[in-house]
């Protein structure tokens, strides 16, 4: 009795309380590594507008998540050791050699359950709070840690230069398109998220990744003025045209000199007529030249996000398409580009076509030639490549490395192609489905 008495002194709860204080520091940078690399920073930021100062630490701190979660690991070794030797210490004092083994397994099971799974799962289920409340105490830590953290951070580099991987300190900021799109798909898969909600957002981000060139119309479509008609067929031609801007071209459909408004053109031509007896009397020796605008020439190359920039800068909404031997290819309208983002966009003076996608009675789809795989994509939520080719049609005819005829049929990238109709060199109708039978988004 009296032995036991000696063996649990003071010594023995001053190191049970010590043991006791240090699985709460162990369960406390547990929980903050948890919170603050599971927190979203949109949310921080949100509650930092709010005025939250514990999510604006937050903020600052995550930053350089290399740095913050160095030293949290160097505080949660550090007492997770201490508190382990400690245990092994008392243990010993307590029951001989076999202490060693039983003070592994019993801090073996209070690391595991008090200090590493109850933090963290409370920290992963309310993330943002618990971030804004450690914020403080942990950036205190990183920057009492920093010299440690700093010189073990040149360690770590050096001995992963060797085996040749390379980091980025800004690689958190190049992902954020691809958690951002990753995140909408889930939320779609999820039923969260509606399908035209995530079109929409995806295609304002891809704006920046896109170019011209994949959205213009092609110079095959473009409608023209001939400079050199007469005033009363360029007066017909814009009265009976869809579109409010034309390209004006003289000899060439090459050589555009100007792009004529119908607005312009009228004001100009009424002016005439109101001075006159006859409108032929009016209208003879009329130059649309006279009225039409300087052209607006863009390279091909140019990406939507850059060129929606130049349409607002410039307050135009009309531009003519170059290659690098600006020869023209086609031209691009700011609703060309809006469409990326809101999907079609028709009023009351568009043609009424047919819709370039539509089901079949065998359940397969009939597509334009025409119609951009992207689009397609969206339509569908299927995923046909596009970096070969723009349009579906251009798709086909880059795998077959032949123009097709009518009736052909390929299979590739887990899809059928049939040519329904073909006009010259281009094919104007598709029929496609999938080999693999999968489920199409309705929604």
């Amino acid at each position: 009795m009296e032995a036991e008495t000696s063996l649990i002194d003071t010594a023995f709860w001053i190191t049970s309380l010590s043991i006791l204080a240090l699985l709460t520091l162990s369960a406390f940078f547990s929980g903050s590594e948890t919170a603050l690399t599971a927190a979203s920073r949109g949310k921080l930021k949100a509650a930092q507008d709010k005025g939250s100062t514990g999510a604006s630490v937050a903020l600052d701190i995550t930053e350089d998540s290399e740095r913050l979660i160095g030293s949290v690991l160097l505080g949660n070794n550090l007492v997770n050791i201490l508190a382990t030797s400690l245990a092994t210490a008392l243990f010993t004092r307590l029951f001989g050699e076999s202490g060693v083994a039983l003070a592994t397994l019993v801090m073996t099971l209070l690391v595991l359950i008090f200090a590493e799974v109850l933090p963290k799962t409370y920290a992963i289920t309310n993330p943002e709070t618990a971030a804004a409340r450690v914020a403080g105490p942990i950036s205190l830590v990183v920057k009492l840690f920093a010299p440690v953290v700093a010189a073990v951070r040149l360690l770590v580099r050096g001995v992963l230069r060797v085996f040749g991987v390379q980091i980025d300190p800004d690689s958190h900021i190049l992902a954020v398109r691809e958690e951002i799109a990753g995140a909408l798909q889930l939320g779609h898969s999820e039923g969260v998220v509606e399908k035209e909600d995530r079109d929409r957002i995806l295609g304002a981000l891809d704006l920046a990744e896109r170019t011209v060139e994949e959205i213009m119309l092609h110079r095959s479509g473009i409608e023209m003025i001939n400079a050199d008609d007469a005033p009363q067929a360029i007066l017909e031609q814009c009265l009976q045209s869809s579109h409010t801007r034309l390209p004006v071209f003289r000899d060439d459909p090459e050589n555009i000199i100007g792009v004529i408004h119908a607005k312009d053109l009228l004001r100009a031509m009424y002016a005439l007529i109101d001075e006159a007896e006859t409108t032929a009397g009016a209208l003879h020796g009329f130059k649309v030249t006279d009225v039409a605008m300087t052209p607006y020439f863009v390279p091909d190359t140019t990406s939507l996000d850059d060129q929606m920039r130049q349409f607002l800068r410039r307050r135009t909404h009309f531009a003519l398409v170059v290659d690098e031997y600006g020869s023209l290819e086609g031209l691009i309208t700011l609703e060309d580009i809006l469409e990326e983002i809101v999907g079609e966009i028709t009023d009351e003076f568009d043609p009424d076509e047919t819709q370039a996608t539509r089901r079949a009675e065998d359940g397969d789809y009939l597509i334009e030639g025409a119609m951009t795989i992207r689009d397609f994509n969206r339509a569908t939520d299927w995923t046909l490549p596009d970096d070969e080719a723009n349009t579906v049609a251009g798709l086909v005819i880059h795998e077959a490395q032949m123009i097709p005829v009518v009736g052909q049929v390929f299979s590739f990238h887990n899809f059928r192609f049939q040519v329904l109709e073909r006009e010259n060199n281009r094919i104007t109708l598709l029929k496609v489905r999938p080999l693999i039978s999968r489920p199409t988004s309705e929604s």
